[in-house]
């Protein structure tokens, strides 16, 4: 299958972190060492994920080479949903007028949209849709506990969208050579690693530890099998993009794999975790860097746990 079109949304507004100084005592110093984090993109009041979804695919329409009343498959894929029945999905469908098309909302947490790329190419193989549109988002600022001393400081908001199709539709599209997603539930610390519980103290992160360790192992684990499958290694990759959970395990990484850091893309410095969008709003924002046969690995670990990995030739 093929990437046809991108856009993203990002807020304007950016939370410094002696915004936590001032709140807890966490120095700039303290949060970026331990973190990667300078700040954080927050939504404003009136922004939610049905918003910022909406924008997300505006900002693809000037590239998208067909008209979007074409998609037959709208998938949003989010946490931290505005309305949860009401969802993203029906929203984009309803402000764009796509008519005749599948439309629905899933969570994985922070490996949601990997996981909507591969349900996707389950429709495709059985035929029952041609043209598919991803929204990832999470506005975490809905939920964030800024109290909470161990995550806290961490969550942005954004929204990134991707067109898809079966067949190549033009000379410009990106090829997805290859998608594999597992649940880890049984892992480590399992559902208890990360939670969002809106009455009982909104997203947290109580077993940081344990998700560090987790996706160290599982987001590389996850990008050499696709690598060896298509008999790469990571000396073939053009790019490397990990989940922005933490510019720590990033280094983890590439320092483990040798992969030099001008090869690993990230954006968590400015924006945070942005959850669901994270990789994908990574990929979104440096296409105008990716030249033509470059060998880009998207590779995702999120709450539950969850993970997985996506292989692109640009």
């Amino acid at each position: 299958m093929y990437i046809n079109a991108t856009g993203f949304y990002i807020p304007e507004e950016r939370v410094p972190n002696e915004y936590y100084t001032k709140k807890m005592g966490m120095t700039d110093e303290w949060i970026f060492q331990r973190t990667g984090i300078k700040t954080r993109s927050r939504a404003r009041e009136d922004e939610n994920t049905h918003t910022m979804s909406v924008d997300a695919v505006r900002d693809a329409l000037p590239s998208l080479p067909y008209n979007i009343k074409d998609i037959d498959l709208i998938i949003s894929s989010t946490y931290s949903p505005f309305d949860t029945v009401g969802t993203a999905a029906h929203v984009v469908q309803h402000e764009f007028a796509i008519e005749e098309t599948k439309a629905f909302t899933m969570s994985s947490a922070c490996s949601s949209f990997v996981n909507a790329m591969e349900i996707i190419e389950g429709y495709f193989a059985t035929g029952k849709a041609r043209k598919a549109l991803i929204i990832g988002g999470d506005k975490n600022s809905t939920y964030n506990n800024e109290d909470d001393p161990k995550s806290g400081p961490l969550w942005g908001d954004a929204a990134v969208a991707f067109f898809i199709s079966s067949e190549r539709i033009t000379d410009n599209d990106y090829e997805v050579l290859d998608i594999y997603t597992e649940a880890l539930g049984c892992l480590g610390k399992g559902p208890e690693g990360i939670q969002l519980r809106p009455r009982d103290g909104g997203i947290r992160m109580p077993e940081g530890k344990d998700v560090f360790v987790q996706a160290c192992t599982y987001m590389p684990k996850n990008a050499l099998r696709l690598l060896n499958k298509k008999g790469y290694t990571f000396d073939d990759l053009s790019y490397f993009i990990g989940h922005q959970a933490n510019m720590r395990i990033l280094r983890n990484i590439a320092n483990n794999n040798n992969l030099p850091g001008e090869k690993v893309l990230s954006n968590i410095e400015e924006l945070g975790n942005t959850g669901s969008a994270s990789c994908a709003l990574v990929f979104a924002q440096n296409i105008d860097k990716f030249k033509k046969g470059d060998l880009v690995c998207i590779s995702v670990f999120g709450g539950g746990y969850s993970a997985g990995a996506c292989l692109i030739r640009i």
